[in-house]
Parts: structure tokens; C-alpha cells; sequence
């Protein structure tokens, strides 16, 4: 299998304007499909902005609402998928949810985010309960977490262990937590011998103070690629023939010993 070809758009986007960022993502998956990318991953919440406060209820969709099927069109014209985040309005519920959506417009997975983090996710979010969401696109595997998400080892090795190849990673990383994108993103790609596209956000928004930096690592813990602090449109590529190599040498999830991690009693 070829490699896949992954565009990460960092961006903020315009707060509150879904009509804006829906407009930004087109011209990005434009790009992104002119320069050969198969998939475009945005940031956490991307689709209405993270610091949106008392609108969370009003700005969610439902997973097939009117936004999910302009993202449809904006895959398809372009023929690349793409997974963007957004609040999901699930009956009385808000979900803090990523969709993956594929190049020919269906609706592939949705990831409601199972570890929240701070006062306003706590406040306006409710946390989803599948720890491992899955679809297929061009042979590989993709998983999706969503920022705090990653910063549990156990997500990730869950992911490993149902096969993920390609981990998709909508964050919004903020001051002064820059080392996970630089230093944690890389080892839970190594640990669990897969790829990971971590997709920040960039710049201040309300109290918060995104950092950017992101990046695509591989299973031997290198960056691909890796971003600085302000918008850019980056792309790396999850080598199939690479990452089969690096887990025929890497023994960690061959070696593993599950009866000796359970809480000690």
C-alpha cells in the first residue's frame, strides 16, 4: 500500500462563525487535495471554535445535521477525507466530538471525547463512553481520540491493541502544556507503535492560549513533521511498509504481561 498522504490544518478558525469555518475548511481541503493529500484533520471543536462558552448548545449538530452534510460536499468535490472536530447535539445531550468523514462523502466514524478537561468542557460537555472508534481508509486503520484523550497511555494502547495504524488527534493544547505536543505526542506513538496526527489549535481565544505545534509522529517516536506556533497547513505521510517494519522490531505489545497491571490488592 502506498503511503497516505495526511494534511493537518492548524487553525483556529473564526469563533462562532460555523458558516466561516465550514468556507476555511473548503479552501484548505483545495489545497490539501492539490498537493496529493488523502486526508485533512482540523483541530478540536474547529467547526464553531473552542472558548464558545453558553453557545455550546446552541452551535451543536447532530452528527448528520446541515454542517456534516457540507463537510460530505466539501470531501467529495475535493476527493480527500476529513475529520473535524464539533460540538455534537445528541438528544438533551453536547458531546465534545470528532467526525471522519471519507473522500467520497459518507460519513465514516464519530468520536465522542471520553476524558474532559476543565471547568467549561465539564460544564457544557458530556463525556462519550467508546474509548475506541475505528473506520478504514486506503488499507490502514484510523482511530480518533481527542487532546486530553491522548495524555492517558491506556487510550492509546487500547488503540494499539484493536489494531490502529493511524491515530487521529484533534487538540486544543494550551499554555503551558506545549511539552505534550513536543515530547508526549512522539512517545505514545512509539510505545504503541502506530502514527499519531496531533492537530492543534494556535493562538489566544478568550482566556486560553493555544500553542500549536503540531505534528505527525511515527512508531519510532520521530516527528514527521512539525508545525510552529501560528496557521499553517502541513503534510506528512503514515507509511504502511514502514510501520509493519517498525512493529516486526519493536517487542513492546508481543512482550507485554497484562496479569501483572491490574491495581494492586
Amino acid at each position: 500500500m502506498p503511503p497516505l498522504r495526511t494534511a493537518l490544518l492548524q487553525s483556529s478558525g473564526t469563533l462562532g462563525s460555523v458558516e466561516a469555518n465550514l468556507a476555511e475548511l473548503d479552501a484548505a481541503a483545495a489545497r490539501a487535495a492539490a498537493a496529493g493529500a488523502r486526508l485533512l484533520v482540523t483541530s478540536e471543536l474547529f467547526l464553531t471554535g473552542y472558548a464558545i462558552g453558553d453557545r455550546v448548545p446552541r452551535l451543536a449538530e447532530t452528527a448528520d445535521g446541515p454542517s456534516a452534510a457540507a463537510v460530505a460536499a466539501t470531501a467529495a468535490r475535493h476527493g480527500l477525507a476529513v475529520a473535524y472536530g464539533y460540538p455534537e447535539r445528541a438528544g438533551d445531550l453536547v458531546h465534545n466530538s470528532v467526525q471522519l468523514i471519507g473522500p467520497d462523502g459518507t460519513r465514516l466514524a464519530n468520536y465522542r471525547k471520553t476524558h474532559l478537561f476543565g471547568c467549561f468542557e465539564r460544564e457544557w460537555f458530556t463525556p462519550g463512553d467508546r474509548p475506541v472508534v475505528q473506520a478504514e481508509l486506503d488499507g490502514l486503520r484510523i482511530g480518533m481520540l481527542i487532546c486530553y484523550d491522548v495524555e492517558f497511555p491506556e487510550n492509546v494502547r487500547a488503540h494499539a491493541l484493536a489494531g490502529t495504524d493511524l491515530l487521529l488527534v484533534p487538540t486544543a493544547q494550551m499554555h503551558p502544556f506545549q511539552f505534550v505536543a513536543e515530547s508526549l505526542v512522539p512517545v505514545r506513538a512509539f510505545e504503541s507503535q502506530l502514527y499519531i496526527a496531533y492537530v492543534n489549535r494556535t493562538g489566544p481565544e478568550a482566556e486560553f492560549e493555544f500553542v500549536g505545534l503540531s505534528t505527525l509522529a511515527g512508531p519510532d517516536g520521530v516527528a514527521r513533521v512539525r508545525a510552529g506556533r501560528g496557521e499553517e497547513l502541513l503534510f506528512a505521510e503514515a507509511d504502511p511498509d514502514f510501520l509493519a517494519a517498525s512493529r516486526a522490531g519493536n517487542p513492546y505489545l508481543a512482550d507485554r504481561r497484562p496479569a501483572l497491571y491490574g491495581a494492586a490488592g
